[in-house]
């Protein structure tokens, strides 16, 4: 940690970005014991405030293509987070619902999120956290960002690894034309 102040001249823009990458590093470190990824623990959280949503419907909030969210859903499936259900007005269609252990692991993921913000933002009185993340949100806001949604989600596809796997077996392909991914 350098407590030096930042050279003269130096744009915010950067400085978010310096943070942002830090801030997105640090938190998929700290998901790496529950073997998830950034990407899962913000659907996980968007189903248990969307309850039935479909895939369709999830990756338009998102802001992905559709076929993207597939690969993220079927690993979520696999480790027992989330279950599609058929839905009953449209058989073309399914329902995401989040499990009784994707609650639990969403709790924990609750946990990661209060320990990550706090050491993040150690260097902040409450005043300030306050101000800093009015700031940002009015900044988001005027970018056109959707409040909750990681941007990043556009941009997912090409294979992805958990983290805590090691063989290519266990290395899925997201982009398989079905869904990859709050």
């Amino acid at each position: 940690m350098n407590s030096e102040r930042p050279l003269r001249g130096t744009f915010a823009s950067f400085l978010l970005a310096q943070v942002g990458a830090h801030a997105a590093r640090q938190f998929a470190e700290r998901l790496t014991p529950l073997k998830l990824t950034p990407p899962h623990a913000g659907i996980l959280r968007r189903l248990a405030q969307l309850s039935g949503i479909s895939q369709r419907e999830l990756a338009a909030q998102l802001g992905m293509h559709a076929s993207r969210l597939v690969g993220v859903v079927d690993e979520m499936e696999s480790l027992g987070l989330v279950v599609r259900e058929g839905n009953t007005d449209d058989r073309r269609t399914y329902s995401l619902q989040i499990t009784p252990k994707g609650r639990e692991t969403l709790k924990e993921i609750g946990k990661i999120s209060q320990q990550h913000n706090e050491a993040l933002s150690a260097a902040l009185s409450p005043e300030e956290r306050e101000t800093l993340a009015t700031l940002l949100e009015r900044i988001a806001d005027q970018q056109g960002l959707t409040r909750g949604v990681h941007p990043g989600y556009s941009r997912l596809g090409g294979k992805t690894q958990r983290p805590g796997t090691t063989s290519a077996s266990e290395t899925t392909k997201p982009d398989k034309a079905t869904n990859t991914i709050d």
